[in-house]
């Protein structure tokens, strides 16, 4: 079953990634190793038919290999390191009603667990076989507007009555511990570059700083001022790599007051200094004939 899964995304992947007319649904396939992705995941679930891909997010390290799925419940910064090649995934973006809508269906709902932002399981063949005529739909296009609703409610429905169901269920409460992480996590997402003050996300989260930091740990396996630099880092080596700035026009861009601080964290990170690193991922790339490779599937912001 494997086999038919794969060779569907190989089938119908355009290039290393892609998105697809099939909403939330987004393919992958590598058939050579490439330098370590950096990225940041929104909620989301990646199905791995082949190959195998190391994720690292703050002190987190896990493989996901062949037959596992790996979900990632908030916005999260990662590297990707794709370990075996040829690598081939699925990739459904997470929709919230959808999930409520699915759970309200089920006879047992089961008891809705805290956990971290990153859970990996077995996929069991049914649920193999759901995603595989998801995304079989892109051979029929006329079949996609009334057929994925449907494919997209199965995958769920076995989603949930999965290992990873418990965490599913607590990511979709409205007003769980774990949604209040995620508002927080997105909002630093998006103003990486402002200053950041935990009394004030701890209001946002209506959590003391000690419980959001614990709680925060616990989902993303890091600090919140960590998480923070960690999105800022990522992008300035985005910045960078695309040549159009200097190191100090960078680093004031990504919120960086003293540009000594961000030489040393970015040296820290990457084991070079800023233009040294940009400028040996550029002359690799080129050597290789490669592209900058920014994120590895939809749910993935570059």
């Amino acid at each position: 079953m494997l086999d038919r899964l794969a060779h569907a995304i190989e089938r119908h992947c355009q290039g290393p990634w892609s998105e697809t007319a099939v909403p939330r649904l987004s393919l992958v396939a590598l058939d050579e190793l490439i330098e370590p992705v950096e990225v940041t995941y929104e909620p989301m679930i990646c199905f791995i038919a082949d190959g195998a891909k190391r994720t690292t997010a703050g002190e987190r390290s896990w493989i996901t290999p062949p037959g596992e799925m790996a979900l990632f419940t908030l916005d999260l910064p990662v590297t990707a390191v794709f370990e075996k090649v040829p690598y081939r995934a699925a990739v459904m973006r997470l929709d919230g009603p959808t999930l409520a809508a699915v759970q309200m269906e089920l006879d047992e709902t089961g008891q809705a667990s805290p956990s971290a932002a990153a859970v990996t399981a077995p996929m069991a063949p049914e649920l193999v076989d759901a995603v595989t005529r998801w995304i079989q739909l892109l051979g029929a296009p006329d079949d996609i507007r009334p057929l994925a609703p449907r494919i997209e409610e199965e995958i769920l429905y076995r989603l949930l009555r999965s290992p990873l169901g418990p965490v599913m269920r607590q990511w979709s409460l409205a007003d769980s511990a774990t949604s209040r992480i995620r508002t927080v996590a997105r909002w630093i997402c998006e103003h990486y570059a402002e200053p950041l003050g935990i009394d004030d996300i701890a209001g946002m989260a209506r959590m003391s700083p000690a419980t959001l930091h614990r709680h925060f740990k616990a989902a993303t396996g890091m600090s919140p001022v960590r998480f923070q630099k960690h999105l800022r880092l990522q992008e300035a080596r985005r910045r960078l790599l695309a040549g159009d700035a200097t190191a100090a026009q960078v680093a004031q861009a990504v919120g960086y007051v003293s540009a000594t601080q961000f030489n040393r964290e970015y040296r820290r990170a990457y084991g070079l200094p800023p233009g040294q690193d940009a400028f040996r991922l550029r002359t690799r790339l080129a050597e290789a004939g490669e592209v900058p490779v920014l994120h590895d599937g939809a749910g993935a912001k570059p």
